[in-house]
């Protein structure tokens, strides 16, 4: 195994809109109102898959927010790239197999293109030899077209590739075109458990 690719949200962060809606606001009711609203997957897979932009998705989600809400709404939202704490132990993980077996790290991720473009300031991205960003080619996990579209702009090959991802879909799509995969559960012992064991014979 030469290649080592991970998803983002749930493997090397914890995203979890209500811990970040409740950095802005205390009343537990407009918490879970936000979170609804804002986090909406008609919103967040519309923008993994770049075909609606931050302006678009403010809009949309003020409509359905009272007044007194909807300027911390857009607070959260260009604020949640900030509140999305580390896995703990992920980072040093992903260093260890670097430096232990040579392996060349990867970032597979439906994510938007807001975030894509602030992902400098995200330490531990500066980790991967090269991040994939759903919105940006387009494409989004589990669908084939993003797998190919990974060892191609990467340049490895699928069997010697292994994915690191927390869906189980993810890893049935990754398979398809003969990468290897591993569901995530949170577990971070087990996983480099797993690959000292693959990366070590």
């Amino acid at each position: 195994m030469k290649n080592i690719v991970f998803d983002f949200g749930q493997v090397i962060v914890h995203f979890e809109p209500l811990y970040i809606v409740k950095k802005f606001v205390s009343d537990p009711d407009d918490a879970l109102l936000l979170e609804g609203v804002i986090f909406d997957r008609l919103y967040f897979d519309a923008l993994d898959a770049g075909t609606l932009g931050d302006e678009e998705v403010i809009c949309a989600f003020k409509k359905r927010l009272p007044e007194r809400l909807r300027r911390v709404s857009e607070d959260i939202y260009y604020s949640w790239i900030y509140n999305i704490p580390e896995i703990e132990g992920m980072s040093e993980l992903i260093a260890y197999v670097k430096e232990k077996y040579g392996v060349s790290v990867f970032l597979l991720s439906n994510i938007s293109s807001y975030f894509a473009d602030h992902s400098d300031e995200i330490s531990v991205l500066k980790l991967f030899d090269k991040c994939i960003f759903s919105s940006k080619c387009g494409m989004v996990k589990p669908n084939r077209d993003i797998f190919e579209y990974l060892c191609n702009e990467c340049n490895i090959i699928p069997e010697e590739t292994l994915l690191v991802d927390d869906r189980a879909e993810n890893i049935e799509g990754a398979q398809k075109i003969g990468i290897v995969g591993y569901l995530f559960d949170g577990s971070v012992s087990s996983l480099r458990l797993y690959l000292d064991n693959i990366l070590g014979t």
